[in-house]
């Protein structure tokens, strides 16, 4: 299966949702009136885009719908998709890593699936032929570094680890001067998931940054929050609380797969303005590929009979 036919899957609970709250509506409007949009605002916010983001795309949607005197359900819906696929293109979705080695340090609350992302992400670039060296800086939990032990035995990575409790810096310490030493392509960082005290997360991740800054001077660096889409606005909260305690530069989001709240991306993209830059499309070790905002859009909104008509087309031409 392609990546786009495992995202479209990813997404079915969530295109179901959106597709039948917004259908029920272009279905019982005849006419594009203020009703209309009214009953399309409620069917969006029901469908986790968002109170924010939901006001926001009802009232370019409003605008344009007007100043182009569209009167037809279906240029109104492509419409609603341009405005989608628009707000999810205003950030760079690209990732940042140019120099040798470069660094990727993964952030997130415990649950979310951090160490499973950190795992697929070691996988996706060692299949595309980078030396990837892990780091188990979530030195907090014992599990949390035998986890990403066995993650980088079935991807044919190394790994830097110290004791539970270590110095998280002290283990990126080593991780940067592997990297070096061992000639690496990228190294990724594990690094705690507890949020109850921001202001110590923010001390941490300080530390780790100087240490990479001054191990490693001028390299390229991300830092990827990992987020769960089935827990929907509790995402954008983090999200939120997060950017707050560090420069978060990118989003992985996981469980798309399970989930009916896919639509969460849109609101995290509009509303923090933060990238989506990897997403999680079921549990295998390959099942994560980097966020493509027009991919995103066409899967979310396409359904089985378009699908079914641009194959018709294609085996055609």
């Amino acid at each position: 299966m392609g990546f786009f036919d495992k995202l479209k899957q990813s997404l079915a609970k969530t295109r179901n949702t959106l597709s039948q709250q917004v259908d029920n509506v272009f279905k019982v409007f005849v006419k594009v009136d203020e009703e209309f949009f009214e009953e399309l605002e409620d069917a969006l916010i029901l469908s986790d885009l968002g109170v924010e983001t939901t006001e926001y795309i009802i009232k370019e949607l409003r605008d344009r719908t007007r100043s182009k005197r569209l009167t037809d359900g279906n240029d109104v819906k492509e419409e609603l998709k341009n405005i989608i696929v628009e707000i999810l293109t205003k950030q760079d979705n690209s990732m940042n890593i140019d120099s040798k080695p470069s660094v990727i340090l993964v952030i997130g609350v415990n649950g979310v699936g951090k160490t499973t992302s950190i795992g697929k992400l070691a996988a996706y670039y060692k299949a595309r032929g980078k030396k990837v060296l892990l780091a188990a800086a979530d030195t907090f939990r014992a599990a949390a570094i035998d986890q990403l032990c066995v993650w980088a035995d079935r991807c044919g990575c190394e790994i830097i680890k110290h004791a539970e409790n270590s110095d998280p810096a002290a283990v990126v310490f080593d991780g940067c001067n592997a990297a070096k030493a061992r000639n690496a392509d990228i190294l990724i960082c594990d690094t705690a998931g507890r949020l109850h005290n921001k202001k110590n997360l923010m001390a941490e991740l300080n530390k780790i940054s100087r240490v990479i800054d001054r191990e490693l001077p001028g390299i390229s660096k991300e830092i990827l929050l990992v987020l769960d889409a089935s827990t929907g606005q509790n995402a954008l909260s983090q999200a939120k609380l997060f950017g707050e305690a560090a420069e978060i530069s990118g989003i992985i989001l996981t469980k798309l797969d399970g989930t009916a709240k896919g639509g969460i991306v849109v609101a995290i993209s509009k509303e923090q303005h933060i990238p989506v830059k990897f997403v999680g499309v079921g549990e295998k070790i390959d099942d994560i590929q980097e966020f493509n905002p027009q991919d995103f859009a066409r899967a979310l909104f396409e359904t089985e009979n378009e699908d079914n008509a641009d194959n018709q087309k294609e085996s055609d031409e």
